[in-house]
């Protein structure tokens, strides 16, 4: 009995223990795929490099032959799994989140881990963040199709790992939240914010007992920035903001023209592309780690930096316009990072001093990610929990503010992910009465204030009817098995005035146990009134009650009148 119990509580917009539970547990899940996920990388990568993602220390003439064959057999593994299936990544679950609620299909999940193992194994300048939030969502929903939880929890439990997953890639915890509430779920409400900040928790805890509590970002000597610096950084965010507008628009550039091309073309290109420039420039292949390492060496080094910036933004935009599964987080990191270095040479020419250069690199990566994916707070935050020095907020907040403002006022440049999902047509806008009706399951408002007739001679109806006190309802079944249907009973003033039998019998259309108000309301809204009824997923002929029309104004009057 604890199931049926459990499903109708998180019907609920509420907070519960129940759903922190479950949210720890799809975090746990979560977490699991996305250490197994990185160990797969990491361990493909040692066959052939030195150091995890340093791409430089390959020899040339087996680096470039990377990327070709990882894009083969990722255009393999597409093919196999139906080309149909190859939506993935971030823009792909914020539309999953939105119309479906989270679940995520199967063999897109295959595309994506399998996809995005290749990906970074082999050199694509792709981040992991794009699979980890695909996979996070898909483990923590799992769960909740598992249980046959309502959709409006299930929904939570794929925020849940999201966050989960973000925080295991990065050791981002707080970060990863707003990340959820910010890009993907883009509502704040603390029956969800709390499940999600236990879910994060345990990816980051788990994360920290495989790979440590360091970052790529410790490597940075981040120092505190005097009062006259302030000036320039508006300078640097208005610069920041310029590229994440070029960035964008040209990734978009990409996708259009090489829209109508056969996915293994695509991505045979790509490998083409990233073999040639990463046969020039190895530094920058890879994710976000080697730049880092290359920004850190070679501070003041103009003409190296300048070439992995060119040769970073190359294979990211290449490597995402033609399809490579992976992310854009990672990429704009590193992109980012490079960036800020170069800029940091100013001031040091000024000083003589190259101690800023950790600094500037750092406030390159929080104002190209504000202004890029339009996520400030989780930018900030991320440089908080990444750099572990306080000192770095100040001018970050100034930094990131800047460059949001220059790409959205002068730019009208919007969120890369909203971007890619206008371009693929997937929805994810709600009108404003699913918005609210999405957030309850049907099982919170299950009426069951009514008498069910089987197979009844009208005489019982009407006798039924009489002695019927509103708001109940008399509710008729007739046929058996497979043919049961359902009518909804009452008495018909026309009809009686007629001669004809004053009784009506309104079909009732059957709803799953797991659906929303949403899913009422898309049947009841054009006749706006009448109910549904609702069963058991596994027994579609057993109804366990109704929702009326009237419950459903209700609760749309109640929130903002909607209605």
């Amino acid at each position: 009995m604890w199931l049926p119990s459990l499903q109708r509580r998180l019907a609920l917009a509420q907070t519960s223990w129940q759903l922190c539970l479950l949210a720890m547990l799809g975090g746990l899940v979560a977490a699991l795929l996305i250490i197994l996920f990185r160990l797969a990388i990491i361990g493909i990568q040692l066959f052939f490099l030195d150091k995890s993602d340093d791409f430089s220390t390959v020899p040339a003439d087996i680096r470039w032959m990377l990327p070709i064959g990882g894009a083969i057999l990722i255009g393999l593994i597409a093919a196999i799994t139906g080309y149909k299936h190859y939506r993935l990544g971030i823009p792909f679950v914020i539309s999953r989140i939105k119309l479906k609620y989270g679940v995520m299909p199967f063999r897109n999940t295959f595309n994506q881990f399998f996809g995005g193992i290749l990906a970074l194994s082999s050199g694509f300048s792709v981040g992991r963040e794009g699979p980890s939030v695909h996979l996070g969502a898909y483990g923590a929903s799992t769960i909740g199709k598992y249980l046959q939880l309502p959709f409006n929890s299930i929904r939570i439990l794929a925020g849940c790992g999201i966050a989960a997953g973000i925080s295991a890639s990065f050791n981002t915890p707080l970060a990863a939240v707003l990340f959820v509430m910010e890009v993907v779920l883009r509502e704040y409400r603390v029956h969800v914010f709390i499940p999600i900040m236990l879910a994060s928790v345990v990816g980051s805890l788990m994360t920290q007992a495989v790979f440590d509590n360091t970052s790529e970002l410790a490597l940075l000597d981040i120092v505190a920035i005097s009062g006259w610096h302030l000036p320039y950084l508006v300078i640097c965010g208005i610069i920041f903001g310029v590229i994440a507008y070029v960035f964008n628009s040209n990734l978009m550039f990409l996708l259009k023209l090489f829209k109508n091309w056969p996915l293994m073309v695509r991505l045979c290109l790509a490998g083409v592309i990233t073999a040639a420039i990463g046969y020039a420039i190895p530094l920058a292949m890879g994710a976000e780690t080697g730049a880092i390492f290359y920004a850190v060496n070679a501070p003041d080094d103009i003409s190296l930096l300048v070439t992995i910036f060119i040769g970073k933004m190359l294979l990211t935009l290449f490597a995402l316009g033609l399809g490579v599964p992976g992310g854009v987080i990672g990429p704009i990191f590193g992109i980012g990072i490079v960036l800020g270095t170069l800029l940091a040479i100013v001031p040091a020419l000024v000083t003589g001093d190259n101690s800023l250069a950790g600094t500037y690199a750092v406030l390159g990566m929080a104002g190209l990610m504000a202004a890029t994916m339009h996520a400030p707070l989780a930018a900030l935050v991320a440089v908080m929990e990444l750099a572990h020095n306080p000192t770095i907020i100040v001018p970050a907040m100034l930094v990131i503010a800047t460059a949001y403002v220059t790409a959205v006022q002068l730019f009208n440049n919007k969120s890369i992910f909203l971007l890619q999902l206008d371009f693929l047509q997937m929805p994810y806008k709600l009108s404003p009465a699913d918005d609210v009706l999405q957030k309850v399951g049907a099982l919170a408002m299950l009426d069951t204030n009514y008498q069910l007739l089987d197979n009844p001679d009208d005489t019982a109806v009407m006798q039924a009817l009489d002695n019927l006190t509103p708001p109940a309802q008399v509710l008729v079944r007739r046929g058996e098995g497979n043919d049961t249907q359902f009518f909804l009973a009452s008495y018909d003033v026309q009809l009686s005035m007629t001669g004809d039998s004053p009784l009506q019998y309104t079909p009732l259309v059957g709803l799953s146990h797991q659906v929303t108000l949403a899913e009422v309301f898309a049947i009841l809204d054009q006749p706006r009134e009448g109910a549904v009824y609702i069963y058991k997923q596994q027994d579609p002929c057993q109804l366990i009650g109704i929702i009326r029309w009237d419950q459903v104004r209700s609760l749309l009057v109640k929130q903002n009148n909607l209605l």
